[in-house]
């Protein structure tokens, strides 16, 4: 399959998910815009790529996704969760989390694919009221949390962190929760990983995903702000 050029005069064009490759790339080029960032989730599509290589758009298949009525929490967890060890708060320190994404070292990566670039990109996104973290404090600091996109009834989750034990964990299941009161019909992980199986996310093929996204974003964005969210 062939990879597409991207447009840089129109951020809004993006080709057909179903024309990627057997990688999940589809397209190369562009920039990390918020309009061409809107348009890529939108799509069932989303930028991922390494320090001074050119923008990549993915849109593998399968995608990993979570349904907030299949999350399972262990036990452990759970006894985590009760204790109150951690203060799960919305959107009041996106640069940091992000920033602490970017910094974890993961088992076979050697760098991080949250670049300057890619930091600054979704600061934008979030400022637009589109992207929001979720975080895990204790004792007045911050020991983990997540962040993403949100559209529709649809959060694309980017990348989680932790510094201490759980902290990470919490915060997942407590915004899945959360998502599931305000009636977010899943939570886009992208590609398998062993933690997030364990919560119950399972593999959809392409065309279930693209099916499910169409439906979610027929729903209301939560746009804003989540710093103090409701629960209806």
């Amino acid at each position: 399959m062939p990879i597409y050029l991207l447009s840089e005069e129109h951020p809004e064009l993006f080709p057909p998910p179903e024309r990627a490759d057997k990688s999940g790339v589809l397209a190369v080029g562009g920039d990390l815009s918020p309009e061409r960032l809107l348009a890529a989730y939108s799509r069932g599509i989303f930028p991922w790529f390494s320090a001074g290589d050119p923008i990549l758009w993915h849109s593998p298949d399968p995608r990993f996704v979570l349904e907030p009525d299949k999350l399972h929490v262990g036990r452990s967890l759970r006894k985590t969760m009760a204790r109150g060890d951690y203060e799960v708060r919305y959107d009041t320190a996106f640069a940091r989390v992000i920033t602490e994404c970017g910094r974890v070292s993961r088992p076979g990566q050697t760098g991080t694919w949250i670049t300057d670039e890619m930091l600054e990109a979704y600061v934008a996104l979030h400022e637009r009221g589109f992207a929001h973290s979720v975080e895990a404090w204790a004792g007045g600091e911050l020991k983990g949390g997540l962040y993403g996109v949100s559209l529709g009834a649809a959060f694309f989750g980017e990348s989680m962190f932790a510094l201490a034990p759980d902290a990470s964990k919490v915060a997942f299941a407590t915004a899945v929760e959360r998502f599931k009161t305000w009636g977010f019909q899943f939570i886009d992980c992208q590609v398998e990983t062993e933690h997030l199986a364990r919560f119950g996310a399972e593999d959809w093929t392409r065309k279930r995903f693209l099916t499910a996204l169409r439906r979610a974003l027929d729903e209301s964005t939560r746009q804003g702000s989540w710093t103090e969210p409701t629960p209806s």
